[in-house]
């Protein structure tokens, strides 16, 4: 016969696993978008936390003295999920961030679509980056990753274990900065090249033939040219989602660390 019995330990034990793992699933890329099912995600996240809870061998007596010091950890176990699903889908940005600058350049700016993942406007290229991108981190296997990722959390964080460095954080996110802007304008840089080199054309032949409109034939062959480049350069996505998940694994391991103990 099954014994269903337990104590109130392990499912004050079990809840604060499901803390973290809701919270970071509700953060992290993949799960937390908006046409995601909420009860898909909480369902996701009871699965998870069961196996975790099945899998973290021994179960530690969390101790507090009353409903507000459980209160704390629980607040705190939201906390380390929420920043470690967040470290994760921060580098999901680095393609609209460069695709956004992509329009800039080749006159699409006040171009936009709406985003049903986010919920907001988005550039036109840097939505289709960011599909592909993450199509690609798809079929790789990311949210294995992500997942093998969480379970290694309980082993460098056990619960209630988290302590939250501000100095630590900070480091963490300016280190993320400079790697979002150095991806960023990497991804950028064969269409910046070939727009540099028209905009030169454009200027001589602006002296060459003043009668010209520049302005308005301009904007046409910098559209066609930024077109053409973006479509020649689509066999650069594998790098483009290397250059991503390695930023990802890096981003991550730094904001564990710095709320470890």
């Amino acid at each position: 016969m099954i014994d269903y019995s337990f104590s109130i330990y392990e499912l004050e034990y079990y809840l604060l696993i499901f803390v973290r793992v809701t919270c970071f699933i509700f953060a992290c890329p993949f799960f937390s978008m908006n046409n995601t099912p909420r009860r898909v995600r909480i369902t996701l996240g009871v699965f998870l936390s069961y196996l975790l809870y099945q899998a973290i061998y021994p179960h530690e007596i969390i101790p507090y003295d009353s409903i507000l010091e459980y209160t704390a950890i629980v607040l705190k176990e939201v906390m380390t999920g929420v920043l470690i699903g967040l470290s994760t889908s921060m580098c999901n940005s680095i393609v609209l961030f460069a695709g956004r600058l992509i329009d800039m350049e080749i006159g699409l700016a006040m171009a936009s679509e709406y985003d049903p993942t986010t919920r907001e406007n988005a550039s036109v290229t840097g939505i289709f980056y960011q599909y592909l991108v993450m199509l690609i981190l798809v079929i790789t296997d990311l949210h294995h990753f992500l997942i093998k990722a969480l379970a290694e959390t309980f082993t460098l964080i056990p619960i209630n274990g988290a302590i939250f460095s501000g100095d630590k954080i900070v480091s963490a996110f300016l280190s993320f900065m400079s790697g979002y802007i150095n991806i960023g304008f990497r991804i950028c840089l064969p269409i910046f090249c070939v727009l540099l080199i028209t905009n030169c054309i454009l200027g001589i032949m602006a002296k060459v033939a003043p009668q010209m409109n520049m302005f308005a034939v301009g904007m046409q062959i910098k559209l066609l040219m930024g077109l053409g480049v973006l479509f020649l350069t689509v066999g650069m996505l594998p790098h483009i989602s290397d250059f991503v998940f390695t930023e990802m694994k890096t981003v991550m391991v730094s904001f564990v660390e710095a709320i470890m103990a």
